[in-house]
């Protein structure tokens, strides 16, 4: 999704006298772009917030819940305020863009380059802003200081994600003519990858006999909403052309047949080593799958899709399963839901397996320049290796952009923040989980976790009952 047109001065809304529609409106793309969006928003809510409440602890599932709808409404207001121009308005630096409100007068004229309002423009990039946020939180479920996520949440949106998303896709970023990043490999999951990683060093792990043991509290409600990321993720492949064209059809087709390989090659491996298929295993196999073709998802062939599948659901699988085993940098960082190996890992594998696979006229197709690719495996066919390994050579350098920003922001955020609260729950609070934080628990079972005193001031006898009495 590297945007090569910069926004200019906005048309007049010429208006049809058939149907009141302005000359460029595109009605098709306008309607599958604002489908799309809406499939991306519910990858999150309720997507993340079914699979994130469901595959921790029953004591950690509304706190887990409520991060992620906290996120999603928090970037919302700081996207509209501040942030869409930082990450895609004029520049400020080759890093980021001017701050200033997105919800101007020309909110509904044309967006450059597009034939859809700057409306459609706005609300799309807000959803992989707040997925991205809601992605970071799975490393710190369990024990973050609520109040400190919400400090978290709208500091690490205007100071890292921003600087990501302008540096490699607005046309003023000074990686945007060089990464090939489709729709979010770098930008958005080795971003969260990286920096869930990090801000769980600084969070601390949980306790630890909740690190070692953690079971999902509700299997087939955790299925749900791995289902509402997996189909959601048809929106957020295919609504990166911002049109209802050849590319996002391709983009569609090439997501689910890279998540199905990774995911049964993922459970392959589970039954071959541990003798059992796992349903968390298979998940984090889709996970992965949908992770790796997203860079690359309307630029490669479907056999590639097939192939960055397989490489997704063995190489993630491997560090999470293996290394991740043995690594004490590993053990001494508690990546609650392993966000690193499914995003940062998977992230890096897709971003530099696009730079492999990536085809020459579908990256002409997508971006109508010849900034990009083609990748080293076509140039080595056209016997000019040198500018396959030259685009490889960019991939490898967009990785580590966002890696060692990452790194950096989010450190000294998390220090930031580590001097106004506690970014870790008091040891009490860890003990109760839910009712402590929040004053509510997941599931209303009699005499479960509930204190006489709360019971009695909130029970309410049936007036039939009051009657029979």
């Amino acid at each position: 999704m590297n945007y090569t047109d910069t926004l200019f001065s906005p048309l007049p809304i010429n208006f049809q006298s058939d149907d009141s529609s302005p000359v460029w409106l595109n009605k098709a793309d306008n309607a599958w772009q604002l489908t799309a969006t809406t499939m991306v928003a519910m990858q999150s809510v309720p997507g993340l917030v079914i699979l994130y409440g469901s595959m921790v602890k029953k004591k950690w599932a509304v706190n887990s819940a409520f991060m992620a709808l906290y996120a999603f409404a928090a970037v919302l207001l700081c996207w509209v305020l501040w942030a869409h121009n930082m990450s895609f308005g004029v520049r400020l630096t080759p890093f980021v863009g001017r701050p200033g409100f997105a919800m101007t007068p020309n909110i509904l004229h044309q967006y450059a380059g597009y034939y859809v309002p700057k409306a459609d423009y706005v609300y799309f990039q807000f959803v992989f802003a707040a997925i991205t946020v809601i992605l970071l939180a799975g490393s710190l479920l369990g024990r973050m200081n609520f109040y400190a996520w919400m400090l978290f949440v709208p500091m690490w949106l205007t100071l890292s994600y921003s600087v990501g998303a302008f540096s490699i896709w607005a046309s003023a970023g000074f990686l945007e003519k060089h990464i090939i990043d489709y729709a979010g490999g770098f930008v958005i999951h080795l971003s969260s990858g990286i920096a869930g990683f990090i801000a769980a060093y600084w969070v601390g792990p949980r306790q630890s006999h909740d690190r070692q043991h953690f079971p999902p509290n509700n299997i087939i409600h955790m299925l749900g909403g791995a289902g509402f990321l997996w189909l959601g993720w048809t929106g957020f492949n295919g609504g990166s052309p911002f049109a209802a064209n050849q590319i996002a059809s391709l983009a569609i087709l090439n997501t689910h047949v890279c998540t199905a390989t990774s995911l049964l090659v993922w459970v392959s491996l589970d039954m071959i080593v541990y003798k059992k298929s796992s349903v968390i295993g298979a998940v984090q196999g889709m996970i992965t799958g949908l992770v790796c073709i997203t860079p690359g998802a309307g630029i490669v062939e479907p056999w590639a899709a097939i192939l960055m599948g397989a490489s997704s659901g063995s190489i993630p699988w491997y560090t999470m399963m293996v290394l991740h085993k043995r690594s004490p940098i590993f053990q001494s960082v508690d990546d609650t839901l392993g966000v690193f190996h499914t995003h940062a890992v998977a992230g890096v594998l897709g971003g530099l397996l696009s730079g492999f696979f990536a085809k020459s006229n579908l990256l002409r197709m997508m971006y109508r320049n010849d900034h990009y690719g083609p990748g080293l495996l076509y140039c080595i066919f056209e016997g000019n290796p040198r500018k396959g390994l030259k685009q490889m050579g960019y991939q490898i350098l967009g990785a580590l952009f966002i890696i060692v920003w990452n790194v950096v922001a989010t450190s000294l955020i998390c220090i930031f923040i580590s001097k106004i609260v506690d970014l870790r729950m008091k040891e009490e609070d860890l003990d109760i989980g839910d009712d402590a934080v929040h004053g509510e628990e997941a599931y209303a079972i009699w005499g479960d976790g509930e204190r006489p005193s709360a019971y009695r001031r909130h029970i309410r006898i049936p007036s039939i009952c009051r009657r029979q009495k």
